[in-house]
């Protein structure tokens, strides 16, 4: 009786650490993501997810309490388009193709409809919905002009805790920019940077990018402080 009394004791002390350290609650996460990517401006106006590329970056979350979120991104896309078989006529009768990498970094505020975490606040979930926005810079190098641009990302995601520190979801955003030369790669022909000589002015008529991705992350730095809220 007495060995079976010290065999529990002994699982108890070594059970206490390990039940401590679940505990946590952590400040940041750092992960990936990848996935499609798809353009929406003058050759594709009304049909998402048309011309699907592939895309992927890192990412990096300050988890600023159980509902709100920082977000930094880095991300790689790729582009494509074409105006034949588009019922639009342009000038001349022209027709383009186009193909573009583009360099992606953004900063998001996230807020989660639910209280996200495992340990450490009441009315935790492990899953929840959650809503994005927020302003960040396109770099699409050549073949014809390299082009800076802002945009402005809104999206929507959904995450799960799958293990105490490792995190998965799905997002998908878009992208507004500051430019209408996303669709220009060949120097040739019709040119898609306002085709019909119009030119477009703040956000208006400006060509538009999409991510729909997968992430897994993992939590880094955990708190300081004891968090009952």
């Amino acid at each position: 009786m007495k060995d079976k009394l010290l065999g529990l004791s002994v699982f108890i002390l070594l059970a206490l650490p390990l039940t401590a350290q679940e505990a946590e609650e952590y400040n940041m996460e750092i992960g990936a993501w990848g996935g499609g990517c798809f353009y929406m401006g003058d050759a594709n106006v009304t049909t998402p997810f048309k011309s699907m590329a592939e895309t992927a970056g890192i990412l990096a979350r300050y988890n600023i309490n159980p509902r709100m979120v920082v977000k930094g991104g880095l991300g790689y896309g790729h582009i494509t388009g074409t105006t034949v078989g588009q019922q639009n006529q342009y000038p001349n009768g022209g027709m383009a193709v186009f193909n573009r990498r583009i360099f992606d970094f953004s900063a998001h505020f996230e807020y989660n409809f639910f209280a996200y975490g495992t340990q450490g606040y009441k009315d935790s979930h492990r899953f929840t919905p959650y809503l994005l926005a927020g302003a960040g810079v396109t770099f699409a190098p050549k073949p014809v002009d390299n082009v800076f641009a802002l945009h402005l990302p809104v999206g929507i995601g959904v995450k799960y805790k799958l293990a105490h520190r490792i995190n998965v979801g799905a997002e998908w955003t878009f992208r507004f920019t500051s430019t209408d030369k996303l669709d220009v790669s060949d120097p040739q022909g019709l040119q898609l940077k306002d085709p019909y000589k119009i030119p477009s002015a703040l956000m208006k008529n400006k060509d538009t990018y999409s991510f729909v991705v997968a992430f897994v992350s993992y939590d880094i730095f955990a708190k300081a402080c004891d968090c009952n809220d």
